[in-house]
């Protein structure tokens, strides 16, 4: 193999494994509550044709909240049916991260700057992280198969 050949492979392999670690936060994961330690929704993550990155709540696993609204959200959420509704918007990629965008308390109505990364030591843990200036909190979420 030349060293022009093993240059294309190597540059080929990176891109590949840039693109299945951008994968692995793509799909669905169970969210837990930080009070109770239970499971309390599905949220998908998925990348939009603008190239941003969302998160839109597909199941409560309390049935009891499946009609419940936001109503301490503001603007366009206010009073959005929780069931459906996108509490991670418009984040970036940025490494092995996604950054830059916002998530949604839909508890509380508040919003924080977002920060989501896959578990180093676990691929089937999301990390993400709420946070006002230095302030923040980091959940734990479940890889879905």
């Amino acid at each position: 193999m030349n060293s022009i050949s093993k240059a294309v492979s190597l540059l080929f392999l990176i891109l590949i494994c840039h693109n299945i670690n951008s994968q692995q936060i793509v799909g669905k994961w169970k969210t837990i509550d930080d009070d109770t330690g239970e499971a309390k929704s599905i949220v998908e993550i998925y990348k939009d044709t603008d190239g941003k990155y969302y998160g839109q709540i597909k199941e409560l696993l309390n049935k009891s909240e499946e009609n419940k609204l936001c109503v301490d959200c503001e603007g366009s959420d206010h009073n959005t049916p929780v069931l459906g509704m996108k509490i991670i918007k418009k984040m970036v990629k940025d490494g092995d991260e996604l950054v830059g965008g916002t998530i949604t308390d839909p508890k509380n109505g508040k919003v924080y700057k977002c920060k989501i990364w896959v578990d180093e030591d676990d691929s089937n843990r999301l990390n993400v992280r709420g946070y006002i200036a230095f302030l923040f909190r980091t959940q734990q979420w479940i890889k879905m198969n």
